[in-house]
C-alpha cells in the first residue's frame, strides 16, 4: 500500500511538473518568435514603404531623360544615385514594348532577372504597369533583400521598362540570427528557472496530498487520532478539512465503542456482583434444609422466607435492569398521552405518606394552579418520581420535610423535590445516574443502584432534563423541566 502510494504521489508530482515545465518553455518559444516575427515584419514594411517611395523618385526623374533622349544625363543620374543610395538599381528592358528602353540604359539582361523567380514576378508586375515590393533572400546577392519592381514609362506613357531596386537586409538577418540566439538562450534560462519553479509548484500540490495520503492510511489501520491539519482556502483544503471531521467523528466512534464495551463489561460484572450473594444465600438456606440440617418448623419457616425475600429481591433487580434496558433502547418510544403532572403527584404522595409518617418525615406540596399538562406516559412518570421521592424518604431524618413544588415559566413546567437529608458529597454527585452506582450509607445497602439512571431514561424519554443540586448535610434537590401543552395543543 506505501509503495503505491508512493508511486501515486511521485506520478502527480511527474505530471504537474512537466506539464508546468512544458508550458512555460511553450510560452517562452510562442513569445520570443512573436516578437522577433513583430520586429521584423515592421522593419520590412517600414523600409519597404521608403524603398517604394525612393524607387518612384528614381523613376520619374529617369522618365524625363527617356523622354529627352538624354541618357548620358540617366546614366549620370544613376551613377550619382549609387553613390549616395546603399540601393542597388537594376534596368531592365520590356521586350513587348513598342518603343523598348534603350539597351545603353539597360543594366541587367533580361535572362539574369528571370533566374530567380522572386525577381521575375517584381519585373512582371512593372511591365503590367504595377508597383510590387518583396522580401525574399536572393540567390544572386547571397542574402535577404528587399525589392521593389517599380514600371518605368517611355513616350505615349507606355511601359519601356522595369526599375527594380534592391537593399540587402543584413541588419534585419542579425536581428533574426541574434533573435534565435535570444529565444534559444531564453529557453534554457527559462528552462532552469522552470525546473525550480516548478518543483516548488508541484510540490504545493503534492506535499498537501502526501499528507494526506498519511493521514488516510492511518486511518485506516485505525489511528483515528491523526490530522492533516492543513489550512487552504483551496478545494485541496476543502478534502483536509473533510478528512479531518471524519478523523473526528471516527475518534468519537473509537471513544463510544471502547466506553460501550466498558460499559458492557461492568454491566456483567456488576450484574454478576449483585445475583452472587442472593443466590449464595438461597443456595444455602436450601442445602441446609435439602440436608436435614435444619428440621425445626419455625427454623424451616425463617429459611423459606428468607429465600422467598432473596428471590423477591433478584426479580426487583432483574424487573429493574429490563426496565433500563427497555429505555435505553433507540427505537423504544413511550405511549403518549396528554397527562397532568398534579394527579402524578397527588398519587406519588399518597403512595409515601404511610412510610413517611412511619419516619415522621413530613411532605409538602407547593402549587400554583391544579393543572400542569404535559405529554407522556402516567405510570413511567409515577415511577420516576417514586424513585426520587423514596430516597428523599430514605436519606432524610426524622422531624424533616420534603418539599414537593409543581411551576409553569414560559411554556416549560418545572418539577422539583427537595429534602433536608444529608445530601449528596461533590466527589459522589457526577455518578449518581450511573448503573449499579451505590454510596456507602447504611441507607443504600439494600438498593439496586438502577433507580436514578431509570428516573434519568424515563426524563429523556418525554424530552425533559434532570438536574441535581445537593450540599452535604443541608440536602438534595432533584429537578425536572418538560414542554408543557395547552388546550389548543391537544
Amino acid at each position: 500500500m506505501a509503495l503505491k502510494g508512493k508511486k501515486l504521489i511521485s506520478s502527480i508530482f511527474l505530471r504537474v511538473f512537466s506539464y508546468y515545465v512544458v508550458l512555460l518553455l511553450l510560452f517562452a518559444v510562442v513569445l520570443g518568435l512573436t516578437f522577433m516575427n513583430l520586429y521584423t515584419n515592421s522593419n520590412v514594411d517600414h523600409r519597404g514603404t521608403d524603398l517604394e517611395r525612393v524607387g518612384n523618385n528614381v523613376a520619374n526623374n529617369l522618365r524625363s531623360f527617356i523622354l529627352d533622349d538624354d541618357f548620358e544625363g540617366a546614366l549620370e543620374y544613376l551613377s550619382m544615385f549609387n553613390d549616395i543610395e546603399s540601393g542597388e538599381i537594376w534596368i531592365v528592358s520590356n521586350p513587348d514594348a513598342y518603343r523598348p528602353i534603350d539597351s545603353v540604359l539597360e543594366s541587367v539582361k533580361l535572362s539574369t532577372v528571370r533566374s530567380q523567380a522572386e525577381f521575375s514576378d517584381l519585373l512582371d508586375n512593372a511591365f503590367k504597369a504595377k508597383t510590387k515590393i518583396a522580401s525574399f533572400f536572393s540567390d544572386i546577392h547571397g542574402a535577404t533583400t528587399i525589392s521593389a519592381g517599380i514600371p518605368l514609362k517611355g513616350k505615349g506613357n507606355e511601359v519601356c521598362g522595369a526599375l527594380i531596386i534592391i537593399e540587402e537586409m543584413s541588419d534585419v538577418d542579425e536581428v533574426r540570427s541574434t533573435g534565435f540566439k535570444m529565444v534559444l538562450t531564453s529557453v534554457i534560462v527559462g528552462f532552469l528557472v522552470t525546473i525550480i519553479v516548478s518543483a516548488l509548484f508541484a510540490s504545493q500540490i503534492t506535499r498537501p496530498v502526501m499528507k494526506i495520503k498519511a493521514v488516510t492510511t492511518s486511518l485506516q489501520n485505525g489511528d483515528y487520532s491523526v490530522k492533516t491539519n492543513l489550512k487552504r482556502d483551496d478545494e485541496i483544503g476543502e478534502m483536509a478539512k473533510s478528512i479531518d471531521m471524519l478523523s473526528d467523528r471516527l475518534y468519537q466512534n473509537q471513544q463510544e465503542a471502547n466506553n460501550l464495551e466498558q460499559m458492557r463489561q461492568d454491566f456483567f460484572a456488576n450484574v454478576s456482583h449483585e445475583l452472587r450473594t442472593p443466590i449464595a444465600v438461597v443456595r444455602a438456606y436450601t442445602e441446609s434444609m435439602v440436608d436435614g440440617v435444619v428440621t425445626d418448623p419455625d427454623k424451616v419457616a425463617q429459611y423459606n422466607n428468607r429465600i422467598l425475600a432473596e428471590c423477591k429481591s433478584m426479580q426487583r433487580l432483574v424487573d429493574d435492569l429490563l426496565t433500563l434496558s427497555k429505555m435505553q433502547n433507540p427505537d423504544f418510544k413511550i405511549d403518549a398521552e396528554p397527562v397532568n403532572l398534579v394527579h402524578i403527584f397527588d398519587e406519588v404522595v399518597r403512595s409515601a405518606l404511610a412510610i413517611s409518617a412511619e419516619r415522621g418525615i413530613q411532605i409538602l406540596m407547593h402549587r400554583e394552579s391544579n393543572v400542569y399538562m404535559i405529554m407522556g406516559d402516567y405510570d413511567r412518570l409515577r415511577q420516576m418520581f417514586i424513585v426520587i421521592l423514596d430516597n428523599a424518604i430514605k436519606f432524610s431524618d426524622p422531624g424533616k420535610t420534603i418539599h414537593l413544588n409543581l411551576t409553569s415559566v414560559k411554556r416549560k413546567i418545572i418539577c422539583s423535590i427537595r429534602d433536608e437529608g444529608i445530601g449528596i458529597s461533590e466527589e459522589e454527585l457526577p455518578n449518581i445516574f450511573d448503573k449499579f452506582y451505590k454510596s456507602k450509607l447504611r441507607q443504600n445497602a439494600k438498593g439496586t443502584g438502577l433507580g436514578l439512571p431509570i428516573a434519568k431514561q424515563i426524563a429523556l424519554k418525554h424530552g425533559g432534563t434532570i438536574d441535581v443540586k445537593s450540599t452535604p448535610g443541608k440536602g438534595t434537590e432533584f429537578i425536572f423541566t418538560f414542554d408543557e401543552i395547552y388546550e389548543e395543543d391537544m
